[in-house]
C-alpha cells in the first residue's frame, strides 16, 4: 500500500532522515519506533505530505503522494502526537468542520459521525467545547478526526497518549479492528502497546532504519546468550555431572522451595541443550514441572538496539553554511519529539 524509497530529509547539514526504505501492506499494523531525535516524526510527517522530502519517494499504490495531494489526503488519516484542535469549537462542530473540508456528503457524515462517536467514546462530550476537554478526551477527538472519512491508511503518532487504562484498552481494540482492513502505521513509546497491537516493527535510529522485522523474530538479533528457567519436582538435585559435559553453561540461581527445585541457567544463544537436559533429568528420575527459555521484552530489545546507535555522519559535524541557518531556525522545531514540545501543528 505504502512504499518508501531512499527517503531523506535534511535540515541544513543535519540528516534527520537518511535514505530509509520500507513498505507497509494492507491489513497490517506496523509499529514505528525510535528514540527522541531518531527521525521518526519527521518521516511520518513526510508520509502524510506535511513535509517535503529532500530526496527519495513516497508511493501510494505505485504513485507519488505529491502527484495529487488532495486525492492522497482522502486516503490517509493522520493523528499527530501534538493534536491540533480548535478550542472554541464544540466536539460535534469540529467533526462537521473536518467533514466539510473533505467535502463529505451530509448523509455520509451522519453515518460516520455515529461510528466515530461510539468507537472513540465521545457520547458524553459531543456538545462540549473542545477547550474544556481533558487531555484524554482531546486525544479521542483527534482520533475521531483521523478516521472520520474512513481512510485506507492510518498513521497514528502516540494514539493513546493521555488516556486512562480503561480508555487505552478501548482504543487498542478499535485500532486492532481497524488493522484487519486497513494499513496502520503506529508510533508509540509504550512498548507493551506495540507488542499487543503490532505484527511487525520498524526501528529508526539517527535517521536510519536499523530493524525491519516481525516482533517474534527480534530475539534473533541478540547472539549472546539466553536464560533457561527450569522447575523440577525433586529434592536438591545435583547437576555437577551435566555441567562437566557442558562447561559453557552457567548456573545463575538455584533454590529448593518445598518439594520443588528452581534453576536458572545461562546458555550461549547458539547452543540448544534442552534435549540433553531433559534426558539427564529423566535418567535421574526427576520430574520436569516447567522448562522454558526467557524471551527479552520489546522494551529491552529496543534499548539494546538503540543505546549505542549508528555513528553520526561526518558531514553532520561540519560547520553549517550561512544560508542554512535560516532554514534550520525556521524548521528545526519540526525535527523530532523532544524538540517540538508545545508546538502547534498547522
Amino acid at each position: 500500500m505504502i512504499e518508501i524509497k531512499n527517503l531523506s530529509r535534511h535540515f541544513g547539514a543535519l540528516k534527520a532522515v537518511d535514505e530509509i526504505s520500507f513498505s507497509v501492506g494492507s491489513g497490517t499494523i506496523t509499529g514505528f519506533l525510535g528514540p527522541n531525535g531518531a527521525g521518526k516524526t519527521t518521516a511520518m510527517r513526510m508520509m502524510v505530505g506535511y513535509l517535503q522530502p529532500s530526496s527519495g519517494s513516497i508511493l501510494l499504490d505505485g504513485k507519488s503522494i505529491f502527484a495529487d495531494p488532495i486525492a492522497t489526503s482522502a486516503r490517509i488519516g493522520y493523528l499527530p502526537e501534538h493534536n491540533p484542535l480548535y478550542d472554541e469549537m464544540i466536539t460535534q462542530e469540529i467533526l462537521r468542520y473536518i467533514a466539510d473540508l473533505r467535502k463529505m456528503p451530509a448523509a455520509r457524515f451522519t453515518q460516520r459521525l455515529k461510528y466515530v462517536v461510539e468507537n472513540c467514546g465521545l457520547q458524553d462530550v459531543l456538545y462540549q467545547r473542545v477547550g474544556t476537554l481533558s487531555k484524554g478526551y482531546r486525544q479521542r477527538v483527534g482520533l475521531a478526526m483521523a478516521i472520520l472519512h474512513d481512510p485506507e491508511i492510518l498513521i497514528l503518532d502516540e494514539p493513546t497518549s493521555g488516556l486512562d487504562p480503561n480508555q487505552i484498552l478501548e482504543i487498542r481494540e478499535l485500532i486492532r479492528s481497524l488493522g484487519t482492513q486497513k494499513t496502520v502505521l503506529l508510533s508509540s513509546h509504550i512498548m507493551q502497546e506495540v507488542q499487543a497491537l503490532c505484527d511487525r516493527v520498524l526501528i529508526i535510529n539517527k535517521g536510519k532504519i536499523i530493524v525491519d522485522d516481525e516482533i517474534g523474530k527480534l530475539n534473533s538479533y541478540f547472539k549472546d546468550y539466553q536464560v533457561l528457567h527450569l522447575e523440577l519436582e525433586a529434592e536438591n538435585p545435583d547437576f555437577s555431572e551435566f555441567l562437566e559435559y557442558h562447561p559453557e553453561l552457567e548456573i545463575l540461581s538455584q533454590a529448593q522451595e518445598g518439594e520443588y527445585f528452581k534453576l536458572q541457567i545461562r546458555v550461549p544463544a547458539e547452543l540448544d541443550i534442552k534435549y540433553d537436559l531433559a534426558r539427564f533429568i529423566s535418567e535421574n528420575g526427576w520430574l520436569i514441572v516447567c522448562l522454558y527459555a526467557q524471551q527479552k521484552s520489546l522494551e529491552e530489545i529496543f534499548h539494546s538496539l538503540t543505546k549505542e546507535g549508528i555513528a553520526v555522519p561526518e558531514q553532520a559535524l561540519e560547520p553549517l553554511p550561512k544560508d542554512a541557518e535560516a532554514e534550520i531556525a525556521e524548521e528545526m522545531s519540526s525535527v523530532e519529539d523532544h524538540e517540538d514540545e508545545g508546538e502547534q501543528e498547522i
